[in-house]
């Protein structure tokens, strides 16, 4: 499903798309969402366990952690949910900054902490099933 999503990602005028969600086929969902921003101390690392996350800010530049999940140890209060995802409360140990209309991709292997930053960002989030 890469090669449909890249080329979606690629062709999409996601400046003008309405905020919501968009299927693909049975297996990839788009999400494009107005993302509230927040400091690192104040959210969560999170993994998937069914779903490889393509995340891709539109509006501005969002810095991302990142940290492998073979070394998240300290489950937060609210654990796995029904959306697939779990939440730790170690704090990422490499962050990368991207730019609006770049994309990073997290594996179920990659514990993430997404939207650091002042202000809300426009992304779009690709849910693909591994």
């Amino acid at each position: 499903n890469f090669k449909l999503v890249f080329e979606y990602l690629r062709t999409t005028d996601f400046e003008n798309m309405p905020l919501g969600k968009y299927d693909l086929n049975r297996d990839v969902r788009v999400i494009v969402s107005l993302a509230n921003g927040r400091r690192v101390e104040d959210s969560q690392v999170e993994v998937h366990d069914e779903f490889i996350d393509i995340q891709m800010p539109v509006s501005t530049r969002e810095m991302m952690g990142w940290m492998p999940r073979s070394e998240l140890k300290e489950l937060a209060s609210k654990s796995y949910n029904s959306d697939d995802v779990t939440f730790y409360r170690e704090t990422p140990t490499s962050f990368v900054t991207v730019m609006p209309h770049e994309f990073v991709i997290f594996f179920p292997s990659d514990g993430h902490q997404p939207c650091l930053l002042d202000g809300n960002v426009k992304k779009v989030v690709v849910k693909v099933r591994k």
